[in-house]
């Protein structure tokens, strides 16, 4: 994939369910009811973030997973159809590689819990539509409004970039930086963040 750059694990202490005071709490959204819930679910690749995300998710049903991978090569169709398979017949899947915030304003009040997985890709697909970097935080404000919007447990996955060596070429340092942006505007927002290392879930919020 042309800007997917591999992810570094993730970890930390929590610090208690307050939300964070940073320069992104402007972002948050006021919850329409009681029963909406933001878990995101933080990691590098293979550190367990998925199976955990799953795991959350499963509370509550009926279920739904959007799924934001597209099949673009046969490596990758092999990794998406294994995913389906491990998750069982118990949730709805839905391809979805940029229309988000549409899906949870048409389709998220049908569901009591939505796993979405991952934001890296989301991003990724994004760019490849021709979505400026700059343009990118309006459209987590209009996903995260949207998810505010439904009376569901959303959690959301995305991988952890800035843990690694700076990225040698300046698309991918680009790349790195926007996906930094996307964590901690939905961080912020987020009731609940979690980092996953080697499979070991770590609650930050």
């Amino acid at each position: 994939m042309p800007f997917v750059r591999p992810s570094a694990p993730r970890s930390m202490r929590g610090s208690g369910s307050r939300r964070s005071k940073n320069a992104h709490s402007s972002v948050k959204h006021t919850k329409n009811s009681d029963e909406s819930k933001l878990i995101f679910v933080l990691g590098g690749a293979r550190s367990g973030k998925s199976s955990f995300a799953l795991q959350q998710g499963k509370v509550k049903s009926p279920r739904a997973f959007l799924a934001t991978a597209e099949p673009l090569d046969a490596e990758m169709a092999r990794r998406i159809q294994k995913h389906q398979e491990s998750r069982g017949r118990r949730w709805r899947t839905f391809e979805i590689p940029t229309q988000l915030a549409e899906w949870f304003t048409e389709q998220g009040g049908n569901y009591s819990s939505v796993v979405v997985d991952c934001l890296t890709l989301w991003l990724n697909n994004l760019l490849r539509e021709k979505v400026r970097p700059r343009q990118v935080p309006s459209q987590v404000r209009k996903l995260l409004k949207a998810i505010r919007a439904c009376p569901s447990q959303v959690v959301m996955v995305s991988n952890e970039l800035g843990l690694g060596l700076v990225p040698g070429d300046a698309a991918s340092r680009e790349f790195r930086d926007v996906a930094g942006r996307i964590n901690q505007l939905i961080a912020a927002e987020a009731d609940q963040v979690y980092f996953l290392v080697s499979g070991l879930p770590l609650r930050l919020k």
